[in-house]
C-alpha cells in the first residue's frame, strides 16, 4: 500500500491570495503529494480549477485534486474539455472529485439546480464524462443531457482519469461504489472508514466493478491550538458522539497519530487541512514535513 500525504485549504479561504504562490512552491519542495482544492462560491477559496491551473504552471511533479467540485449544474462537455487539458498540461497530474454540493440553500442556488434533482443528474452526467474523455462521436440522450456524435478534446493523458467522490452518508457511499475510483472522506474517524469502505466495496461489487484498494483516502483537519467555539459548536451538531478533537486532531503528534490510524484501516490517501491559515506557509509546511512526510512510502 503506498502512503501518500497531501495537503488541501479546506473552505476557509485565503486571508492574502498574493501566498498562494508561496504555499505551491512549499508543497513542491518538500514533496508533499498533492494540492486539493475545494469549491465554495460564497467562500474565499479560489475557484479549484483555477486555482490548480496556477499550481500546475509552478510545479513539476504535484497532483492536483479537487475537494470536491459540484458537477450538478454544470455542463459536461464544458467541464470534460476543462479537466482533459488541466491533465494534458500538467502532464498527467489531474485528480478530478465530484460531489453534490452543499445543500445550504445560500450556496447551492448559484449552480440552479433543485436540491432533489442533484442525485439524478450527479448519476448521469459522471459516466457520460467518462465517456466524454475516451470516445469520440458521443451519442447519449437523456433526462438531463443530450448530444448526438458528441466530440471532446483533447483527451486527457491519463487513460482512465480516475474520479473520486466524497460523502459519507449510506446513499454517497453506495454513489461512490456504482461510480466512483476512489473514496475521498472528510470529518471521518477511522472507525468510519473502516466501516464505509465495505458498503462500497459491495456496490461496487453489485455494479460489475471494483474500487482500487490503493484508492481510500482521507482529509484530515488539524489545529496547533484549541479548535474554536464556533467550529466545536458545528462539529458537535454534525457528530453529537464524538469530541471535535476525534474529527480535529490538535497539535502535530496528534494528527501523526490520527494518520497512522487511517493507514491501519487501509486508507493510504491522507490530505492534510490546517484549520487556519498560518502568517507565513514557509515554517508551517516545513514542520509539518518534517513530523509527518516519512510515512509517505
Amino acid at each position: 500500500m503506498k502512503v501518500r500525504v497531501g495537503f488541501g485549504l479546506g473552505v476557509q479561504g485565503l486571508r492574502d491570495e498574493a501566498r498562494f504562490a508561496q504555499l505551491v512552491d512549499g508543497l513542491e519542495e518538500h514533496h508533499f503529494d498533492s494540492l486539493w482544492l475545494s469549491e465554495r462560491v460564497a467562500g474565499d477559496t479560489p475557484d479549484p480549477l483555477i486555482g490548480l491551473s496556477f499550481a500546475a504552471g509552478r510545479t513539476q511533479r504535484l497532483k492536483l485534486g479537487t475537494s470536491v467540485q459540484v458537477l450538478p449544474g454544470r455542463n459536461p462537455a464544458l467541464l470534460a474539455k476543462a479537466w482533459a487539458s488541466l491533465d494534458r498540461l500538467s502532464n498527467g497530474r489531474a485528480l478530478p472529485a465530484f460531489g453534490l454540493g452543499n445543500p445550504v440553500a445560500a450556496e447551492h442556488q448559484a449552480f440552479g439546480i433543485a436540491r432533489e434533482a442533484r442525485a439524478p443528474i450527479f448519476d448521469e452526467a459522471l459516466p457520460l464524462l467518462r465517456r466524454l474523455w475516451a470516445e469520440d462521436d458521443v451519442d447519449h440522450d437523456g433526462e438531463h443531457f443530450r448530444y448526438h456524435a458528441l466530440t471532446v478534446r483533447p483527451k486527457p493523458i491519463q487513460s482512465p482519469l480516475d474520479v473520486w467522490l466524497g460523502g459519507r452518508a449510506p446513499s454517497e457511499l453506495r454513489r461512490c461504489g456504482r461510480l466512483g475510483d476512489g473514496w475521498l472522506a472528510s470529518f471521518c474517524t477511522p472507525d468510519d472508514c473502516a466501516a464505509g469502505r465495505p458498503v462500497i466495496e459491495e456496490a461496487a461489487r453489485s455494479a460489475n466493478r471494483a474500487v482500487d484498494v490503493e484508492h481510500f483516502g482521507a482529509m484530515v483537519t488539524y489545529a496547533h491550538d484549541e479548535i474554536p467555539a464556533t467550529l466545536a459548536t458545528r462539529l458537535a451538531a454534525l457528530r453529537p458522539e464524538l469530541d471535535p478533537a476525534d474529527l480535529v486532531p490538535i497539535g502535530l503528534p496528534a494528527l501523526r497519530a490520527r494518520l497512522v490510524e487511517f493507514v491501519a484501516v487501509g486508507f493510504s490517501k491522507l490530505v492534510l487541512v490546517p484549520l487556519a491559515e498560518p502568517d507565513d506557509w514557509r515554517p508551517e509546511l516545513a514542520r509539518v514535513a518534517d513530523a509527518l512526510l516519512d510515512l509517505q512510502n
